[in-house]
């Protein structure tokens, strides 16, 4: 997920076009959400299991890497945002979940540090993608598996 246009905010787009010079098993697709918001609903409920990665504001130092199973999120009021995008990820699971079956969700995000217009990610966030392909193979891993590795929040350091 991101938005190419606004920096640290793409990152989960970055990561995407890594991963998909990444040889996964043939189970495994790697699908670039960018900006999509309603248009991943056929995505959420054709998977099995769903990683969904992010820029997300937690309030910790830019880089901070967070990772988390979607039925750790606490309910949220209505306006309130856990994406950057127009449309909140969580409003677009939640409406997935009202037409059908959701997958295991694993959710791990990013905390940017800018925002501006910009293709770059900052040194901070661009320095962090080889640790967030590294979750990301070890969760598809623990998936093939079918091992729970748990979860962790502040994923940052190796």
């Amino acid at each position: 997920m991101g938005n190419l246009l606004l920096s640290d905010e793409g990152v989960g787009v970055h990561v995407a076009q890594r991963l998909m010079e990444i040889d996964f098993p043939p189970e495994v697709e790697v699908v670039d959400g960018g900006t999509d918001g309603f248009g991943l609903i056929n995505v959420f409920l054709r998977a099995d299991r769903l990683i969904l990665i992010d820029a997300i504001k937690g309030g910790e130092e830019p880089g901070s890497i967070y990772l988390f199973e979607l039925d750790e999120c606490r309910p949220f009021p209505d306006d309130y945002k856990t994406s950057l995008h127009q449309i909140s990820i969580l409003e677009v699971i939640n409406l997935s979940g009202l037409i059908g079956p959701l997958p295991r969700i694993t959710i791990i995000g990013v905390e940017p540090k800018s925002i501006q217009m910009g293709m770059e990610l900052s040194p901070e966030i661009e320095s962090k993608i080889p640790r967030v392909i590294q979750l990301v193979k070890e969760e598809v891993q623990a998936a093939l598996s079918g091992s729970d590795r748990g979860s962790l929040h502040d994923m940052s350091q190796p």
